[in-house]
């Protein structure tokens, strides 16, 4: 297991139904340990291991949530 830490700007986020959607859909992949949805500045925190869960994996859960993930 390979556990690291990474933030990512999410974006359309306005409210807090758009918080824990986007925490939903992460927390919920395999291999992610914890999630932390700033929505002040779009900013996640996301611990996980990169044996299991990426970049890419993240990018799917936000957009399929209707978010985005700025570059």
């Amino acid at each position: 297991m390979s556990e690291t830490k990474k933030v990512i700007k999410v974006t359309g986020m306005s409210c807090g139904h758009c918080k824990m959607a986007v925490h939903k859909a992460l927390s919920g992949l395999d291999g992610v340990r914890d999630v932390d949805v700033n929505l002040g500045t779009g900013d996640v925190t996301l611990n996980y291991d990169t044996d299991k869960v990426g970049l890419d994996d993240f990018r799917r859960a936000v957009s399929a949530a209707g978010y985005g993930v700025a570059d």
